[in-house]
């Protein structure tokens, strides 16, 4: 619902109909994240929703068994005994009592205490009248101390944290992108792009190492999946996923984070390494990589994102690696067993065509990863 603004037209507000949808959780994903987000800001709509959660059979049971737990053990607790001596303590420390920074500090409190307003010291008559000039009785002016301006600019240039701006967003950055770019996936990824160069130049397998690059790039981005999401991966899931920003939502972007590290640094590793005569192309992995990705995420939907990821790695590994490779290490037998997998248009477009299929079943499942994952 709207309400009128005067000069900025209607605001939105959250109705009952979307407030019990809301607290029975059938609200839409999109609906849900503007609820949370509105009713940060107005309190009759937190009012309503918190009502609405309350008399929603689905969570008010739930919300008074807490209530009642949590009143229960403040009672027998009984008052924080602990927390008020340690109160006391710190009020009697040598910092208010006379310590290094008592004196400066309470100076400044008798300072603060003594000094008035000119309001409340005179009037403006009987100033005059006594012949005192406005300014006698004006506040003083107080210039903080050198360490303390010089605090307050760092303060305000770097945030309440002390993190420069550009650093902390950064570090959201890398945060939100997932456990698999801070971890050992990334590692791994260097590694494998690392190698494959020192295995062409510097061991002398030449052209043989591409098509060994290429059985190997597609399964690099489903452990960097199943790196991402999960109970088993993700230290804060059970948070993240109770958000309308969690789930699915969450689960793609952190997918997309991998494979925008894993695409160009494979791909790239590829086109540097000696071409083979009549083999697949460098970036002929890209459409089975982006295949097996979607498949492990909709496989997640029903097992788990960690389990999803290493059946389709396995399968990969059982039907097209080891097929691959049973020819021997020579660069034109290695080849040759590749080439089914990548060559041609009619493969690509079958890859072309799994990963569609695999969307498709990812959109329908979608609301399976709201909940939580149990193995």
């Amino acid at each position: 619902m709207s309400r009128e603004r005067p000069g900025r037209g209607p605001a939105w507000h959250v109705d009952a109909e979307l407030a019990a949808r809301y607290a029975g959780g059938t609200a839409a994903e999109g609906d849900a994240w503007s609820v949370e987000k509105h009713v940060e800001a107005c309190g009759a709509c937190a009012a309503l929703v918190s009502s609405a959660a309350r008399a929603a059979p689905e969570t008010g049971p739930l919300l008074a068994g807490i209530r009642a737990a949590v009143l229960e053990r403040v009672a027998a607790e009984g008052p924080p005994e602990r927390a008020a001596a340690e109160a006391r303590g710190a009020v009697n420390s040598p910092a208010y009592a006379g310590g290094p920074e008592g004196p400066a500090y309470g100076n400044a409190g008798a300072a603060a205490s003594t000094t008035a307003s000119p309001r409340t010291t005179a009037s403006p008559a009987a100033r005059a009248s006594t012949g005192e000039s406005p300014a006698a009785h004006a506040a003083p002016t107080t210039n903080p101390p050198a360490h303390a301006r010089t605090s307050a600019t760092h303060t305000t240039a770097a945030g309440a944290t002390g993190v420069s701006p550009r650093l902390s967003r950064a570090a959201r950055v890398l945060w939100a992108a997932g456990p698999a770019l801070r971890g050992a996936w990334a590692v791994a990824l260097g590694v494998v792009v690392l190698g494959a160069l020192g295995l062409s130049y510097g061991a002398g397998l030449g052209a043989s190492v591409r098509p060994l690059l290429l059985v190997t790039a597609p399964v690099l981005p489903l452990a960097g999946v199943a790196l991402s999401y999960g109970r088993h991966a993700d230290p804060l899931y059970e948070v993240v996923t109770s958000t309308p920003s969690g789930g699915l939502r969450l689960l793609l972007v952190r997918a997309a984070a991998v494979l925008g590290v894993s695409v160009p640094a494979l791909t790239l590793a590829g086109a540097a390494l000696p071409p083979a005569a009549g083999g697949p192309g460098a970036a002929a992995w890209l459409l089975p990589g982006l295949a097996l990705t979607l498949a492990a995420l909709a496989l997640g939907s029903f097992v788990g994102s960690r389990r999803g990821a290493a059946a389709v790695g396995g399968a990969w590994a059982l039907f097209v690696v080891a097929p691959t490779t049973v020819g021997g290490p020579a660069g034109a037998a290695l080849m040759a067993g590749a080439a089914p997998y990548f060559s041609g248009p009619a493969v690509q477009s079958g890859w072309a065509a799994g990963a569609l299929a695999c969307a498709l079943l990812l959109a329908a499942r979608r609301r399976s990863f709201d909940h939580l994952e149990t193995a």
